[in-house]
């Protein structure tokens, strides 16, 4: 249970409360950070690498068949390279090789093979480009942008709710207040109609009337207590507090005012609403995903026709050191050059992949359209809405007063005689009713302008929230 607060607790309060206790902005921070490892990951295959190999091996094997003559031979082998793979698709390799074999050929001899200098291999067709090399990583990158999209559509889901549960809690508790009210009415009704009994000025029905609508007063205060509680604990869930206790302290909140008049202009809402959403923004970038995961595809497609080659200097000696020098002092000379060919013979699993990712790419194109279209509708539905609520409370403010001017009048005529006790009645269940729908309009205004901004994507701006 948290502490007791000093203060009443503000609806801003109630904000920055969330975004530090609330389970699901804890639950959802973790998802940017994931998704900038994924990135650092994919960044991670153009790292170069260094390599050191060393090996041993011996092998004896008849000189000839039928021979009983068996050549022994001992081999050992060292490499040395730094390599990597280029974001075009080349992959290099920079270092140096040595091999020493020996055997009975040689009488067992050292004869050290050495090689310095750069290998390649390079794709001319599949594998070829920065579409084909690239792909992981943009998809990485996108993922990332997603996943600050996904987190900021949940803080403003928050902040949304908290208003949202901020302003139940009021309504209930006007709504307890009213309730209350209404049976004080009736309970001052009946105190006067027994007076008026006990001096004979008034009859016994009226008396029982009053009484039978008391008790009758007395269930709708019982449902607003609850609602009440349940209020609570909803903004309690939604500031994350973890304890709900049916007799613990209610929250002192500080009253709300009526919501500040919004400007509407649906052009430039729908434009601002494209720019903010966080939802509409990663649908984009799901497209971005979806191109990269095409290029990649269509790249597959295409026969593997890759370069080779070598250029570098050899050794030959029996020592060493001494190849090593005459790699060194590069006294010789060698490379290479080819070309490695390989042409499936149906293509089957490329046109596959191809096709599914072109037709997923459409499929996204078109879905962003519809979601276009849904913006368009809600922002043009919500700004009605707001208008609405607007006229709704300036038509319940006037009912409210017109509503308590009746029942004072009805109250003045019932005292001087002019009037029966269910006339008042009634006129007290219409001021209750009345205000009842007022405090109700206030509510759906100011929950209507939340709404509002979340729909358009600017909750935290409007709140002076930023994002780490």
């Amino acid at each position: 249970m948290a502490a007791v607060r000093a203060e009443p607790l503000t609806l801003n309060d109630a904000i920055q409360l969330a975004l530090q206790k609330n389970p699901r902005i804890h639950v959802s921070a973790f998802s940017p950070q994931i998704a900038r490892a994924n990135v650092l990951q994919q960044y991670g295959q153009f790292d170069p690498a260094i390599t050191f190999n060393r090996s041993y091996s011996q092998s004896d094997a008849l000189l000839t068949v039928g021979s009983s003559v068996t050549q022994f031979t001992q081999t050992d082998n060292y490499s040395l390279e730094l390599g990597g793979l280029a974001p075009w698709g080349l992959t290099y390799s920079i270092g140096g090789t040595a091999v020493n074999e020996r055997g009975t050929f040689n009488g067992f001899a050292a004869n050290y093979v050495t090689f310095g200098g750069v290998t390649v291999t390079q794709p001319l067709l599949r594998g070829f480009g920065f579409g084909a090399n690239l792909a992981g990583l943009r998809v990485a990158k996108a993922n990332r942008a997603i996943s600050d999209w996904t987190h900021k559509q949940t803080v403003i889901d928050t902040v949304t709710n908290v208003i949202a549960a901020y302003n139940n809690v009021l309504l209930a508790r006007d709504n307890l207040r009213i309730a209350r009210f209404s049976h004080d009415l009736t309970a001052q009704l009946l105190d006067e109609n027994e007076k008026r009994n006990r001096v004979g000025a008034l009859a016994d029905a009226d008396v029982t009337q009053a009484r039978a609508r008391l008790a009758t007063r007395e269930e709708p205060i019982l449902f607003a207590e609850r609602a009440v509680h349940d209020a609570e604990n909803q903004l309690r869930a939604q500031i994350g507090e973890t304890s709900f206790l049916a007799d613990g302290p209610t929250l002192d909140l500080a009253p709300l005012p009526p919501a500040t008049p919004m400007t509407i202009s649906p052009a430039d809402d729908l434009k601002e609403a494209y720019a903010q959403r966080p939802d509409y923004q990663a649908a984009r970038l799901g497209i971005t995903k979806l191109r990269a995961t095409d290029a990649q595809a269509q790249n597959q497609l295409l026969p593997r026709v890759d370069f080779v080659g070598s250029y570098g200097y050899n050794g030959l000696d029996s020592d060493f050191a001494a190849s090593r020098r005459q790699v060194y002092n590069e006294d010789r000379t060698a490379y290479s050059a080819g070309v490695v060919v390989s042409v499936p013979l149906t293509f089957a699993q490329g046109r596959g992949q191809a096709r599914a990712a072109r037709l997923t790419l459409r499929q996204s194109e078109a879905d962003l359209v519809r979601l276009e279209q849904d913006i368009a509708i809600a922002v043009a539905t919500a700004a009605g809405q707001i208008e609405t609520t607007r006229q709704r409370v300036a038509a319940t403010r006037a009912s409210l007063e017109l509503a308590q001017r009746a029942l004072d009048a009805e109250q003045k005529r019932y005292l001087a005689g002019t009037s029966r006790t269910l006339d008042v009645l009634t006129l007290q269940e219409q001021l209750v009713s009345v205000e009842g729908t007022q405090v109700q309009a206030l509510t759906d205004e100011r929950v209507a302008h939340a709404a509002y901004e979340r729909l358009l994507g600017i909750t935290l701006a409007r709140h002076q929230i930023t994002l780490n």
